[in-house]
């Protein structure tokens, strides 16, 4: 039942262009932290000047992506997303040529690559609902969405690596952002992205931050996005503590599985009811499930309790997509994904922030302490904003959307035949 929905998704004509085009698009982003670190560290720098680089990146692409996304509901995706994805492989390209000398270009490098990464995901979610057209589909679509992230945050790590050992540091970035480019240039090109173009927008200077409910779920998934920097960091002086050897990537992956299988679960059937009441408890869950980590028990058991931990992340994920849909103000809803994007990306390098005194100080329990405390705050952001997070307030003309629902989902569940 569950395959069968995932694949009349993607049967759908252009569905599995777009979702793999965007898969391999974002492959330089999801590599950019390990890559970037792999090569200064090969180019003779520290790790401080490696990370220093890498963050640098991460917040050039944080303040990019909504200002690109809000670009591209201006302009359309091709004159945006494709422009885009070449100054950002420039940048790398440049960073690769000059090494670490002038070390203000090589910073400069990383600005350009970061803010210029192409806002691809946002830019898939709002072709849904054109592309697909059924309620059934886009509720599958956002799920798999969430489980190929999973993936993509898996392989491509392991992308880079090989190339390393094939090629070298410089290749890794070079070949691991070409490819980028040609996944960006398969979206742009689809009949879809060249078609679409944004409804029309109120002239704000907030854009999608007028939205109160926008602004309660960028609240809350900076926090679960704080949560997951800060596993990351834990799970690393746990397998200090145990051993340490492969022990930190057991846990990583552990927690990417369960992500996938509460994914494939979610996304295998309808759910009734509000999407905004159902991600509430979709994020209760994965808070709850957090708990069992400050046991902190032998390897075994803590692998086991890291898949546990992850089991309710895809499916907050690919609710929070709906919600996203429901309340971006119309005409911002690719700059709206975009802020989302920038609300996790800042929230776990927070958390990993955050994460390492705590772990100096109180070992890898406290580490995972502060996971807990992140995905607690999340929750209660969203159970002290119910007002401002509720159901999209319909407009007053009988049978009209409300102004900021795209997919028409103002009575629980989502209303078939409505589309952007």
């Amino acid at each position: 039942m569950m395959a069968a929905g995932y694949g009349e998704m993607l049967r759908t004509r252009h569905a599995a262009r777009l979702l793999a085009g965007t898969l391999v698009g974002r492959l330089p982003s999801a590599t950019a932290a390990l890559a970037i670190v792999l090569f200064a560290r090969a180019e003779g720098g520290s790790y401080a000047l490696a990370g220093a680089l890498s963050a640098v990146y991460g917040v050039g692409n944080a303040i990019g992506q909504p200002l690109l996304g809000r670009a591209v509901d201006l302009f359309g995706q091709p004159r945006v997303m494709l422009p885009s994805a070449v100054l950002s492989a420039l940048g790398m390209v440049l960073f690769c040529l000059i090494g670490l000398e002038p070390l203000p270009l090589a910073y400069a490098a990383m600005v350009v690559a970061g803010f210029f990464t192409p806002p691809l995901e946002g830019g898939l979610r709002a072709l849904w609902p054109d592309v697909l057209k059924r309620e059934d589909r886009i509720h599958a679509a956002y799920a798999l969405d969430a489980i190929a992230q999973e993936v993509m945050y898996a392989v491509g790590p392991l992308a880079v690596t090989l190339i390393v050992a094939a090629w070298s540091e410089a290749a890794a970035l070079l070949v691991i952002n070409a490819i980028g480019v040609l996944g960006a240039l398969a979206v742009v090109t689809s009949p879809p992205s060249r078609k679409w173009r944004s409804a029309p927008r109120e002239a704000h200077w907030l854009g999608a931050l007028r939205s109160r409910g926008l602004l309660v779920l960028l609240g809350a998934f900076f926090f679960v996005g704080s949560a997951l920097g800060s596993i990351s960091v834990a799970s690393v002086a746990y397998a200090d503590e145990h051993g340490g050897g492969m022990v930190s990537s057991y846990l990583l992956s552990a927690l990417g599985v369960g992500a996938l299988i509460g994914g494939v679960v979610y996304g295998g059937r309808q759910w009734a009811g509000e999407p905004e009441r159902r991600l509430r408890m979709l994020v209760a869950g994965l808070a709850v499930c957090y708990l069992p980590l400050l046991l902190v028990p032998g390897v075994v058991a803590m692998t086991v309790l890291a898949g546990v931990a992850g089991v309710f992340l895809a499916p907050s994920l690919a609710c929070a997509f709906v919600v996203v849909d429901r309340h971006a103000p119309r005409g911002t809803v690719t700059e709206a994904f975009s802020w989302l994007v920038t609300a996790f990306g800042v929230g776990a390098s927070i958390g990993i922030a955050v994460v390492g005194p705590a772990v100096e100080y109180g070992g890898s329990k406290a580490g995972f302490a502060v996971a807990v405390g992140g995905g607690a705050v999340a929750l209660l952001v969203l159970l002290a904003a119910q007002r401002s997070f509720g159901p999209p307030v319909a407009v007053a003309e009988a049978g009209a959307l409300p102004e900021n629902d795209r997919i028409g989902a103002v009575e629980p569940g989502f209303s078939a035949g409505h589309q952007a």
